[in-house]
């Protein structure tokens, strides 16, 4: 089928669903399929719920009727309805990717831009290859502007993420050791990353850029962009003013913002929130207003209080780059008092050991007293320090905790890759303070 007439069925349907459990009436489906899913064996139920069409990719599917659409391939063909929709609406589009805080920068920029604006943002972490176009989908006459987060885990993803999406902004967060089994190293992520660079110079668009960081400047050499920086050569000059475990200051162009948000990595976050909302002429007391009212969700640095304890769940995801960071945020206002709890980091292939290895490392040369390591990675360092606790699973660290005697804690750090579900500890630890 034609991607016009394709595109005519999804203008008279409700939107689209790639789910039988959450479809609505009228909705036009989608037969997705992964190495643990087929979503064409469960395109009959779509129609008997009241799907307006089925699109799949099973030609023994032809035989259910005039509603169903037959093609090869239906993720392409997703994404090809994608971009054909993107190109209809021409919303500005600012394009988002990086190693750490993207969802947090996604959400603090959101937060900003709807002071002036009406805005589509990427739903939770919904920035795959699916993801992307089901968010772009979802963009209607109404929305003003959206931001779109991508990710990738390995070379030619953004590349491919961009094509679809067509942004007209585009900033990376930051190049960060995420991924290295897939990028195949450092050098792979910073290529994989800056492919959203070569996208918007090929396309003559607009990009942000972190400036005190001199792969972002080196990157964009020789090509117009914004900055915001400590430096003032920057567009917008940053700089941090006040820093506690739940408070954290930044001043602009000489007016002060406060942030509820956890850790001194977050400062780079919110920087580029209120870059964007200055360069979208959203006034300095609006965005003043959304970065002081945006609460950390979803184990994203959230703080959490239980009786006198003070948790910073971190648990939504982890690689070497943002645990170090999240390490030396929690130590400033660590005691004697204070843990870590680290989990194993994912996705590190043959510099997973390494890698381990140098958490633990690191964290000995901090003042931090009580270290738990949770996983079959963090079991594999090399370690003399009766400080540190290697527990091989979560099960191990709860009968640990539950043999001793007396918990004393006055803050905990919780981080460790999502695979690891270190959120479960919220609901343990608050049955035993």
């Amino acid at each position: 089928m034609q991607i016009q007439k394709l595109y005519s069925l999804f203008l008279e349907s409700s939107g689209i669903s790639t789910d039988t459990r959450t479809l609505k009436k009228r909705a036009l489906f989608f037969a997705l399929k992964g190495e643990n899913f087929n979503g064409n064996l469960f395109a009959e139920k779509a129609l008997n719920l009241g799907a307006t069409a089925i699109v799949v990719d099973d030609a023994n599917l032809k035989s259910l009727g005039s509603n169903v659409v037959f093609v090869q391939n239906t993720l392409i063909t997703l994404q090809k309805l994608a971009a054909y929709h993107r190109k209809q609406l021409n919303t500005p589009i600012i394009g988002l990717t990086g190693s750490n805080g993207k969802t947090t920068t996604k959400e603090l920029i959101r937060e900003v831009l709807a002071k002036k604006y009406t805005v589509l943002a990427t739903k939770g972490n919904l920035n795959n290859h699916i993801g992307v176009p089901l968010t772009l989908l979802e963009l209607k006459k109404e929305h003003e502007i959206a931001v779109i987060e991508m990710g990738a885990n390995h070379i030619g993803e953004i590349k491919m993420l961009c094509e679809i999406v067509l942004p007209n902004w585009g900033y990376i967060t930051n190049f960060g050791k995420a991924h290295l089994e897939g990028f195949g190293g450092l050098e792979g992520v910073i290529q994989g990353k800056s492919e959203l660079y070569q996208h918007l110079m090929k396309r003559h668009q607009k990009i942000l850029i972190n400036g005190d960081d001199p792969i972002q400047r080196k990157k964009t050499n020789n090509y117009t962009v914004s900055s915001f920086g400590q430096g003032k050569e920057n567009t917008f000059q940053i700089n941090p003013a006040e820093e506690t475990i739940n408070c954290l200051q930044i001043n602009c162009n000489n007016i002060t913002y406060t942030s509820a948000l956890h850790g001194a990595y977050n400062l780079n976050n919110i920087a580029a929130a209120i870059t964007f909302g200055l360069l979208h002429n959203i006034t300095s007391k609006a965005i003043q207003a959304a970065i002081h009212s945006y609460q950390a969700t979803n184990n994203r640095s959230q703080i959490v209080k239980i009786k006198n304890t003070l948790l910073v769940m971190d648990a939504y995801n982890a690689n070497p780059t943002s645990m170090e960071l999240a390490i030396q945020a929690f130590e400033k206002d660590a005691s004697k008092k204070s843990a870590v709890i680290l989990g194993d980091m994912m996705e590190l292939g043959s510099e997973a050991e390494k890698e381990h290895q140098y958490i633990l490392d690191y964290c000995l040369k901090t003042k931090l007293t009580q270290i738990h390591l949770i996983g079959s990675q963090f079991l594999k360092v090399k370690n003399q320090n009766r400080t540190v606790h290697k527990h091989k699973d979560l099960d191990t660290f709860k009968n640990h905790i539950n043999s001793q005697t007396k918990l004393e804690f006055d803050k905990i750090l919780i981080k460790g890759s999502r695979a690891m579900k270190l959120e479960t500890l919220l609901p343990f630890f608050e049955s035993k303070f």
